[in-house]
């Protein structure tokens, strides 16, 4: 049995795959409410209300698999940051579901691991190898297929989805900052406490009092996005990143289902052309960043210990 919050070492990978289904799954669908009452409701009033529903259940999960050491942490001003931009990202993306097709908004906020490779070679000064940015270029061209800027059917609102790309990346890249001494469930519980706190300095500008019947909305709003990252978490510490990564693009036919059944969208040929760009480079890249990752874990096996040289 393995402690709270460590990395098993045993790999489960069916098990994995499950939990990243079942999470994109809860995640489109949180989505998919958020698109339907963010018409009524402003993208921060929206955040606000989904952190402050989640907090005591995430808090009471934190505490039962974390125990008190996963309430501790010694990066809150980091934590903070990141909530703050959390919080724009996903407001960023919220205002792109009110303007946009769930399908075409899902499709856009996928290029994120794109802009996680270019910006770790800025930021971090990481070294990435020419086959990557070959599969960068690709997905990036997949962004512009869909986008379509300079054609007379672009739309300024695909930029929001793009700035939510580019804002997941520097959360992914803030997270290193935190390392692994902290484990998934401190990330976890502060980044519900970071939205929450960000989006209670703004909210107030842009409240709307709720409507009796929408808080069955802004419930399943909390609770489908929650319990969806908890499961895809849970599914890529379980299962190798190899293996579980393609399934968390399933969030693509799930978007198209339900934008078909509820809004009656219907994806273009642009959009799936540059969805399958997207999803290629995407998938490229955790493979290879997986093999990369094996190899060292490899080699440090390899190497003898420092007494035996």
């Amino acid at each position: 049995m393995t402690a709270p919050g460590s990395i098993s070492s045993r790999s489960t990978p069916l098990a994995g795959i499950a939990c990243v289904s079942g999470g994109i799954l809860l995640l489109t669908l949180s989505d998919a409410l958020a698109k339907w009452v963010g018409q009524f409701y402003s993208p921060v009033q929206l955040l606000f209300l989904r952190a402050a529903i989640a907090l005591p259940f995430v808090l009471a999960l934190v505490a039962a698999l974390g125990g008190r050491r996963a309430l501790r942490t010694r990066h809150l001003g980091l934590h903070l940051l990141r909530g703050a931009i959390n919080v724009v990202a996903a407001t960023c993306f919220y205002l792109g579901l009110q303007a946009l097709p769930l399908a075409e908004t899902t499709a856009i906020g996928f290029a994120a691991p794109l802009f996680v490779t270019a910006l770790s070679v800025l930021v971090l000064k990481e070294r990435v190898d020419g086959a990557r940015w070959l599969a960068v270029a690709a997905g990036f061209v997949g962004v512009l297929v869909i986008v379509q800027p300079g054609a007379a059917s672009f739309q300024p609102a695909a930029l929001y989805p793009l700035a939510t790309a580019v804002l997941y990346a520097l959360m992914m890249l803030t997270a290193r900052a935190i390392g692994q001494a902290e484990s998934v469930f401190t990330t976890m519980f502060y980044i519900v406490v970071g939205q929450l706190v960000c989006s209670a300095v703004a909210v107030p500008m842009f409240w709307t009092p709720p409507r009796f019947e929408h808080w069955p909305h802004f419930a399943g709003i909390a609770l489908f996005s929650t319990v969806g990252l908890t499961l895809i978490t849970q599914g890529f510490r379980i299962g190798p990143a190899s293996v579980v990564a393609p399934f968390d693009y399933a969030g693509l036919l799930w978007a198209s289902l339900l934008g078909w059944l509820v809004w009656r969208d219907a994806p273009g040929l642009n959009d799936c052309l540059g969805a399958l760009f997207i999803v290629g480079s995407g998938l490229y890249i955790a493979w290879r960043e997986a093999r990369s990752s094996a190899a060292r874990r490899a080699g440090r096996l390899s190497r003898p210990p420092a007494s035996a040289r």
